[in-house]
């Protein structure tokens, strides 16, 4: 089965997994953010991830509205990093227009 197409009865909120940041790699970002004026193509880390894979502007306004909207869940992020870059990757996908 697809990883988009996963059981969503297991989408249970849980804490980001350490070092992952599979969210802000996989995914495209089409508002405009610091050190990308135009957006975050999918695939391409995000220039705001530190060297511990944690973001820059967690909780400020420069932050993309989009980004605290993406909740981690089992759904999305699997049981490991590959996962949750497998499955983001697919979403993408799915819903570009």
């Amino acid at each position: 089965m697809s990883a988009v197409g996963r059981d969503s009865s297991r989408q249970v909120p849980h804490a980001c997994r350490p070092g992952c940041a599979a969210c802000c790699i996989a995914p495209s970002i089409s508002s405009p953010l610091p050190g990308l004026p135009q957006g975050k193509p999918a695939g391409l880390p995000c220039p705001q991830l530190d060297d511990k894979l944690l973001c820059r502007l967690f909780g400020r306004p420069e932050r993309p509205a989009c980004c605290p909207g993406l909740k981690p869940s089992h759904e999305m992020c699997g049981d490991n990093r590959d996962d949750a870059l497998v499955w983001l990757a697919e979403l993408e996908a799915a819903t570009r227009p």
